[in-house]
């Protein structure tokens, strides 16, 4: 018996997010990520087993690198064999990137210390090929007055203002390691894209794509520098701006190796 923790990418479009529908009329009624990959593993295996990752995307979110560990009775696979025996099984739009072995006590959720999600923003011409996987504005933001506004989002934060309705954690307080704007080049066309990167030790329902949202909308009416604090502040979600589309959000990474934060 092992312990394999695999890299995951996928195309969140077409999926009703990560996690499995295990209860009533809903099982097995929606594709979900989970869901494909426990089906390739048991191919794989001959027996059903549970995957368990490190963090639940919502509907058309998409993962360069989710991170997901089973447990596997199956000792003669080879570890760099696992990828391409697991994508022999999988649609197109999951990817199997890594299998790695780690110790019976690792679980993807509970052993990673933060994830860091990435929010993709075009401005400019969109490609139909592109069109998947970013939001597209209809003004050029300023990455000046995007970051100013960031600065408060920093350190333990009661996240309350970005929780949606409908949200079960036990708490709002999140602490928020870094969250940044930069721009890079698109492919294939090198055309700029906007890119907001978070990092937090866990976040709320919606949370990343409601302070995306927020911060676009401040921007675009070149609110005052002090604007996203007071939102943050009032702890009131009424107050805060759109939810942005799930369409240009990436989980980017999970990371294991970090201070370890309540949630």
């Amino acid at each position: 018996m092992r312990n394999i923790l695999l890299t995951v990418s996928y195309d969140g479009t077409d999926f009703c997010g990560w996690q499995r529908q295990d209860e009533g009329e809903l099982k097995n009624s929606f594709r979900t990520v989970q869901g494909e990959i426990e089906i390739a593993l048991e191919k794989l295996h001959k027996t059903p087993l549970t995957l368990y990752g490190s963090g639940r995307t919502d509907s058309g979110v998409h993962a360069c690198a989710q991170a997901a560990n089973f447990f596997s009775p199956v000792d003669s696979i080879p570890l760099d064999r696992y990828p391409l025996a697991l994508n022999r099984f999988l649609p197109c739009d999951i990817r199997i990137l890594k299998a790695s072995e780690v110790p019976f006590s690792f679980n993807a959720r509970f052993s990673a210390t933060s994830r860091v999600y990435r929010y993709y923003i075009v401005y400019d011409k969109i490609l139909a090929s592109q069109n998947r996987f970013a939001w597209q504005v209809n003004y050029k933001p300023s990455l000046e007055r995007l970051n100013s506004y960031c600065k408060c989002l920093k350190g333990e934060i009661d996240c309350a203002s970005f929780a949606s309705s409908g949200d079960e954690s036990l708490s709002t307080m999140r602490y928020i390691e870094k969250a940044h704007f930069f721009t890079q080049k698109n492919f294939p066309d090198e055309s700029e894209v906007l890119v907001f990167e978070i990092e937090a030790n866990a976040f709320l329902w919606k949370m990343v794509r409601t302070i995306t949202g927020t911060l676009i909308n401040l921007d675009k009416k070149n609110a005052p520098e002090d604007s996203m604090k007071k939102i943050l502040d009032c702890k009131d979600r009424t107050k805060a701006g759109v939810t942005a589309p799930a369409k240009g959000l990436f989980l980017y990474k999970i990371n294991f190796d970090g201070i370890r934060r309540h949630k």
